[in-house]
């Protein structure tokens, strides 16, 4: 049976609170796909492709950490089993950003790992930089229990994102759905509190030819203007004399909780 992929068409919220308060949002829109079925969940789109250029696209090289060859689903079933999650063998669905004319950055990008009764056994949080590398965040508990909705799950910030943030604190996730609506929050905490909050959400229709037109229509370059908005207001933050903090090295395992 097939499964029912979406587009979610919403925004991206950023506030940092210190030492200079600085907010800033934007629309935007993300692809919900259903990892175990994407074959047949991307099939009879005119302007959407699986591993072909198309105005929109969805290749496995983008999602499989870079592993030629795998599939995005066996890619994070093997991470999941190397750290010890063997019991999320239900659907596996996967938000991220599609590539827009043959080009994606994913800041961030969410994998759902579900039992087979459904419930809700991981987030695997799949983190990327500018400097071409990324970082796993492995949110579950460790007893085994399901991740409830809304739930507050927490992992240590390991990996250099923004040369604007120290790599010390936590990340602390939350995730909600209800009624055709998602929400993603991320907020980083150091060591004196909040420092940023952000959250992607959006509301989700059906993945047809006339909701990926819609998109095309509404944001033609939408990737290329995430990784704009990223230096633009980096530079925002340079020019307001935020302080700046050296890259270090990434850390050695790519997976952390």
């Amino acid at each position: 049976m097939k499964l029912p992929a979406t587009i979610g068409f919403g925004e991206v919220r950023h506030t940092r609170l210190r030492p200079r308060r600085h907010a800033f949002s934007y629309p935007s829109y993300f692809l919900r796909l259903p990892v175990t079925d994407l074959q047949a969940s991307l099939a009879g789109l005119r302007w959407c492709s699986h591993n072909r250029w198309n105005l929109l696209g969805f290749y496995d090289a983008d999602h499989n950490g870079g592993q030629d060859g795998l599939s995005p689903l066996t890619w994070v079933r093997q991470l999941l089993a190397a750290e010890g999650v063997t019991d999320a063998d239900g659907e596996v669905w996967l938000h991220a950003f599609p590539r827009v004319l043959g080009y994606v950055f994913n800041p961030v990008s969410f994998w759902f790992c579900h039992r087979l009764d459904g419930s809700l056994r991981a987030v695997v949080c799949v983190v990327s930089n500018t400097f071409g590398e990324r970082h796993c965040y492995l949110l579950c508990h460790a007893d085994g229990r399901a991740i409830g909705a809304g739930e507050s799950l927490q992992a240590r910030k390991v990996f250099h994102v923004s040369p604007f943030c120290a790599i010390e604190g936590e990340y602390r996730f939350r995730f909600m759905q209800a009624r055709g609506r998602s929400i993603a929050r991320i907020d980083y905490h150091d060591d004196a509190g909040p420092l940023l909050l952000t959250s992607i959400s959006g509301t989700h229709v059906p993945l047809t030819n006339a909701s990926t037109w819609s998109a095309l229509w509404r944001f033609p370059l939408f990737t290329f203007g995430v990784v704009a908005r990223i230096h633009w207001q980096a530079l925002r933050l340079w020019a307001r004399r935020v302080p700046l903090f050296s890259k270090p090295v990434p850390p050695v395992h790519p997976v952390s909780r």
